[in-house]
């Protein structure tokens, strides 16, 4: 016995000295601090886990669908909803672990059972469920882990074909275990999202050779659904997997409570909403403040078959706007987009078209610690700017900086007198009534939009830049256009949504890195390629501390601000949803508001 201990302390000391890590298997693993749910935990506290499942739920979409492959670039914005989809929810493929949003970033396990990480987070391994299944009734096993990986590195879209740049090794341990060892290139978030952002694949079930085709073959899933029925470009059915191996999973408890989830395509919003109206779709994800306050007096709301839902989320605001694109050479100059976002009069679009519903965005985390708005640059910041703090505008470093307030005519001198100086500091001035570079060029460019409200919202801007000689010219296309000159960057400018969550990461490498700014379908709308941009990317996924993440979120923030790469739009603090009243949702609102693939039908109770 003495010998066999002898032994074992030897292999020890040997490993460590080697430099292998030692780690205990856990339940859950948070990006800064601990999980708040204990190992034997048995749901999330915002789901409602003695709801009967049973029913259906009828959601409407704006749009078209051609493929059932989420992970290729020919069908990254043509794709079934549902397949792979944060708001309905990932009813097909699932992940190895998923994120509770009662919490900023912590993660439970799924496929995975358990997860074993070193303090250092140089690697992580996946301990397997070992009843995780295929629909098909095979076994999720490492081999399935490995080959998910290797095939979206060779023939994924992005950001999944980089998932192993990070990566030194891939490795089955044992019969159930993929251990992921990292290299110089991984970051403290890193481990996270090779968790709970990746999909797991059947290796079995998938081609290698077709993989970047596009596709309408039912895929095999470990999902809690499978594919029902599909009218391409028009409705796709799901239907429950009675066979679904994680039901009894903590982290699936009370979730995915419906025996059929439909998806109807619609070509316009109006008619989506007319469908919703009729009972044909059962919830309607409303965003617009003048249609929530006028247009739901119809029947079924006057006769309480129909609610309207306000939630609030304990959420940043995100940052919603007009996007320059800076591979334009007419928007390469930070003064000329600074100008031209000054001639946005939001007080005469909010009170002429929104009723004041909306408040004006000013910082991509407003309302939430992670925000620079009125809160100066401290030590901490000040030393992860470095000499980058040069390019902070002085107001915005200082944590005064705001967005000037009109007089809401639509024409206020004063803030019009601004935009002009700053363009002329860009090398614009007005001559003959039209702004023009030094070369007698005019500042023209074409604004591309998707439906008629952001038409609407494109010719109120559109009034106010005559007015400084600038020509907007509006093209307003259809959704399959959209989608692909989006992916192409085939615009001027654009209008797009930045969602903000309270542990930003990776993400921001698409859509602000120069690795991405050239990437087709990468969602880096502004073109933007700056290392001091990357340098602060780094600075917030490499960060140890929450202090340090909350300082290094506000340094990106002011730099974000001072790059002027949108027109800053406005937000509403509630989310506002429509409900036919048998569909019922938990009491409990989680840190990241509703969530629903944890509502139901109450038909089936």
């Amino acid at each position: 016995m003495r010998r066999l201990i002898f032994l074992m302390a030897a292999m020890l000391a040997f490993l460590l000295s080697n430099g292998a890590a030692v780690a205990e298997p856990v339940h859950a693993i948070a990006m800064h601090g601990s999980p708040d749910l204990p190992a034997d935990y048995r749901h999330f506290p915002y789901v409602n886990p003695d709801v009967k499942k049973g029913g259906a739920i009828r959601y409407g979409v704006v749009g078209t669908y051609d493929s059932l492959n989420p992970f290729n670039l020919k069908s990254i914005r043509t794709t079934a909803r549902g397949i792979w989809d944060p708001a309905f929810g990932n009813l097909i493929y699932e992940t190895l672990m998923v994120r509770s949003s009662n919490e900023p970033f912590t993660l439970y396990g799924l496929l995975a059972e358990t997860v074993e990480m070193d303090e250092d987070r140089s690697f992580i391994q996946f301990n397997l469920n070992p009843k995780a299944r295929w629909s098909d009734g095979q076994p999720v096993t490492p081999d399935d882990v490995i080959f998910s990986f290797e095939i979206l590195r060779d023939k994924g879209r992005i950001p999944f074909s980089r998932r192993l740049d990070a990566v030194k090794t891939m490795e089955k341990v044992g019969d159930h275990s993929v251990r992921f060892t990292f290299n110089e290139k991984a970051d403290r978030e890193f481990p996270l999202i090779i968790a709970s952002s990746t999909p797991i694949l059947p290796r079995h079930a998938i081609d290698p050779a077709t993989f970047e085709q596009s596709t309408l073959k039912p895929p095999v899933g470990s999902g809690p659904y499978r594919i029902k029925s599909l009218s391409p470009g028009e409705r796709i059915t799901y239907e429950r997997n009675a066979d679904y191996w994680g039901r009894d999973v903590p982290s699936k408890v009370g979730i995915d409570n419906y025996d059929r989830i439909s998806i109807e395509y619609f070509l316009q919003e109006a008619t989506l909403f007319e469908a919703f109206k009729k009972g044909v779709i059962d919830i309607y994800l409303e965003g617009s403040p003048i249609h929530w306050a006028r247009g739901y007096d119809f029947p079924a709301v006057r006769n309480g078959d129909v609610v309207q839902e306000r939630f609030r989320p304990q959420l940043p605001s995100g940052m919603l706007g007009f996007v320059f694109n800076t591979r334009r050479q007419i928007f390469s100059n930070a003064d000329v987009r600074a100008g031209l976002s000054l001639a946005f009069d939001f007080e005469w679009v909010n009170k002429n078209l929104f009723g004041d519903a909306y408040t004006r965005t000013e910082s991509y985390w407003q309302n939430s610690p992670l925000s620079a708005l009125d809160r100066p640059a401290d030590a901490r910041e000040l030393g992860i700017l470095g000499d980058i703090s040069n390019r902070i505008e002085p107001d915005v470093l200082a944590g005064t900086y705001h967005l000037p307030r009109t007089d809401a005519s639509g024409a206020d001198r004063k803030v019009l007198r601004e935009a002009v100086e700053r363009l002329k500091k860009g090398g614009y001035t007005i001559r003959n009534g039209r702004m023009v570079d030094a070369k007698g060029r005019p500042l023209s460019f074409e604004l591309m939009t998707q439906t008629t409200d952001q038409e609407k919202l494109a010719i109120t801007y559109q009034r106010t830049l005559r007015m400084i000689g600038v020509e907007m010219r509006i093209r307003t296309v259809d959704d399959s256009e959209y989608q692909s000159r989006s992916g192409s960057f085939s615009y001027d400018m654009i209008m797009k949504s930045y969602p903000s969550s309270l542990s930003p990461g990776i993400e921001q490498v698409g859509r602000w890195g120069s690795a991405s700014s050239n990437t087709p379908g990468s969602f880096n709308f502004a073109g933007t390629a700056d290392p001091a941009v990357d340098r602060l990317i780094t600075a917030m996924l490499t960060a140890k501390g929450e202090e340090d993440f909350q300082s290094s979120v506000r340094a990106y923030d002011r730099m974000l601000i001072s790059g002027h790469y949108l027109v800053p739009l406005y937000h509403i603090p509630d989310q506002w949803v429509a409900r036919w009243t048998y569909i019922g949702y938990p009491q409990t609102l989680p840190l990241y508001g509703y969530q629903l693939n944890t509502w139901w039908d109450a038909r089936a109770q």
